[in-house]
């Protein structure tokens, strides 16, 4: 054991000691989490959607403000008219809305599409600007009672109504499935996922290629180190340089992103350092069946990124077809992510990664037998 140890011990020094190498392990990562993380950010929660929406007041009165405040009271997202490039639907608010109103007269609210938006946004704004339509309805019914009279009501009466606690409470959620992860909660695990089987790949099958092509594995074999033994201390020492990776991401994730890791974080973590065993197996892998670093680095970066993008790295595996979904469960990082997601967005506890935990634990073991019978000097 000792040997092993000294040997990964001394890989990892060697390691660190490239300035570039800091490039590829923090900086690269830590600037595609925050670019991701914005991109695919949400407003609200991910199970109570608050799409975007672009309301034109038209009405001079006080009942285009006060339906205005209403439409916020029922969850919807009121944009600014600056950004109204990324509204999903629009509503106009027509000019004569508070006389009409008042004057008992029936008033049409327009409800217009955005070219480009989804169809399933588009539902939740109009199932809650229905919701909007009768509160105020029932609102003024409640303000007309006070004065006997529709046309009486003002501003302050009505504002008065609708701050009343409402005596009966509808919690209303959404059924069937569980949120889509988003935001830095997905860009976090996925791009720590892609790129901590991107950095020990490459840098375990460029290290092993490189030192039997300079002949520093055959001197090493001279001293009484047997095969395995130097196979064990090469993915040891990528196991430490992962778990350098996974302990930066998981704090920069909890302190500067709020990534809610919170008890989970030791499943989270045990998670990581089995998949870092995959990968640092796998690299040792294609480093002892290819001679030159050029492929090894090709073939590892390849393999990568189609492992990242098969197995929902890049975008949430709930929004993909069934077949990618089934796909994601052939290869390490689909199982990986699936249990992080289940720790980080959907709060679940450690029993239910376990079964993801013990695929990822049989692809290392698979990778680190390969790795040893193949393994040359």
């Amino acid at each position: 054991m000792r040997r092993i140890f000294d040997i990964g011990h001394n890989d990892l020094r060697l390691f660190f000691k490239s300035k570039s190498a800091y490039i590829w392990l923090f900086a690269v990562p830590l600037a595609f989490v925050y670019f991701m993380g914005f991109a695919n950010r949400g407003p609200g929660k991910a199970d109570n959607r608050r799409p975007p929406v672009l309301v034109e007041n038209d009405d001079a009165g006080f009942m285009g403000r006060v339906f205005l405040a209403e439409l916020d009271t029922q969850g919807m997202w009121l944009l600014n008219p600056t950004n109204r490039e990324t509204a999903a639907r629009s509503i106009r608010i027509p000019t004569n809305f508070t006389e009409r109103v008042l004057a008992g007269e029936q008033s049409k609210v327009g409800f217009y599409k955005r070219d480009g938006s989804a169809e399933s946004d588009a539902a939740i704004i109009e199932v809650r600007l229905v919701r909007a339509l009768i509160a105020l309805n029932s609102h003024l019914l409640e303000a007309a009672t006070q004065t006997n009279a529709l046309a009486l009501v003002t501003e302050a009466q009505l504002r008065a109504v609708m701050a009343t606690p409402n005596p009966v409470r509808l919690d209303a959620k959404f059924a069937g499935r569980k949120p889509v992860p988003s935001g830095f909660n997905f860009s976090l695990p996925g791009n720590l996922v892609m790129y901590l089987m991107m950095n020990l790949m490459i840098f375990g099958g460029a290290t092993v290629a490189a030192e039997r092509r300079n002949g520093v594995i055959r001197r090493m074999m001279v001293h009484p180190v047997g095969k395995l033994e130097l196979v064990m201390g090469k993915i040891y020492g990528l196991m430490l340089l992962g778990a350098v990776q996974i302990v930066f991401f998981l704090v920069v994730g909890k302190f500067a992103m709020g990534v809610n890791l919170g008890a989970n974080l030791p499943a989270v973590a045990l998670t990581l350092l089995v998949l870092g065993w995959v990968g640092s197996s796998v690299g040792v892998l294609v480093g002892s069946v290819l001679a030159a670093e050029d492929r090894v680095t090709g073939l590892c970066v390849l393999a990568s990124l189609l492992m990242g993008a098969l197995g929902g790295c890049w975008w949430p595996l709930e929004m993909a077809p069934p077949l990618l979904q089934n796909i994601a469960l052939c290869i390490p990082t689909g199982w990986a992510l699936k249990a992080l997601h289940q720790l980080i967005s959907f709060g679940s506890d450690f029993s239910a990664v376990i079964k993801p935990v013990l695929v990822l634990a049989g692809f290392g073991a698979a990778a680190n037998l390969l790795a040893a019978k193949y393994f040359r000097s």
